[in-house]
C-alpha cells in the first residue's frame, strides 16, 4: 500500500536492552515518541522519520530513569531527542534492512534496523494498518555516552552495546492517487 502513514503509539512499542552487572541485561522502554513514514510503489523509495522523548525513559526504577536523564548518560536537559531519519531501504532475503542516521546525545551516526514487514489490515473504523518488526544495535559510546561503573573483579555495570526493538503500528493517513 502506497501512502504516508503515522505511527500509532498506543499500539507501538519502543525498548531496548543493555547488559547489567555482566551477567544481564536491563530492558526499557520510551513512553512518548512519534513518526511517520512514506512507503512508494518501489519500496526502496519509502522513507522514515522519527523522534524519541528521551525523558520519558521508563526502566521500571525511577531512580536508574532518573539516572540515565541525567549528565552521566542521555544528558536530556541539552539533548532530550533522539531522532531517525532513514536514508534507504535494502531487499534482504523475505525482509529489508532500513539503513538511517540515529542522533543521539548530540552526535549522528548511521544506523541499519532489521525490518520485518508483519503485514496490512483494514481497521474496524474503515482505516489501513501495517505493522512491522525492526531490531538494530548502538554502541553507546559511539554518542559519547561513556560512563563506566568498574566492578570489584573487573568488567562494568552497564554494557557498551544497546539493542534497540521496534513494535510499530502505523495507520495510513494520506493514500496516493
Amino acid at each position: 500500500v502506497v501512502g504516508t502513514w503515522n505511527i500509532d503509539p498506543v499500539h507501538t512499542d519502543v525498548s531496548f536492552t543493555v547488559r547489567h552487572m555482566m551477567v544481564s541485561k536491563v530492558r526499557g522502554r520510551f513512553e512518548t515518541f512519534a513518526g511517520q513514514f512514506v512507503t512508494a510503489e518501489d519500496p526502496t523509495q519509502s522513507s522514515v522519520t522519527a523522534t524519541v522523548d528521551l525523558t520519558s525513559i521508563n526502566t521500571n526504577n525511577v531512580d536508574r530513569d532518573n539516572h540515565i536523564r541525567s549528565a552521566d548518560f542521555f544528558e536530556v536537559e541539552s539533548h532530550p531527542q533522539m531522532t531517525f531519519r532513514s536514508t534507504g531501504v535494502r531487499a534482504h532475503g523475505n525482509d529489508w534492512l532500513l539503513d538511517g542516521a540515529l542522533t543521539l546525545h548530540g552526535i549522528t551516526r548511521p544506523i541499519t534496523f532489521e525490518l520485518e514487514v508483519n503485514g496490512f489490515a483494514k481497521d474496524p473504523m474503515g482505516g489501513t494498518r501495517v505493522g512491522f518488526s525492526a531490531s538494530s544495535e548502538i554502541n553507546r559510546k559511539d554518542f559519547d555516552i561513556n560512563t563506566n561503573i568498574p566492578m570489584d573483579g573487573g568488567g562494568v555495570v552497564i554494557g557498551e552495546k544497546v539493542q534497540i526493538h521496534l513494535e510499530v503500528e502505523a495507520v495510513l493517513e494520506q493514500p496516493s492517487a
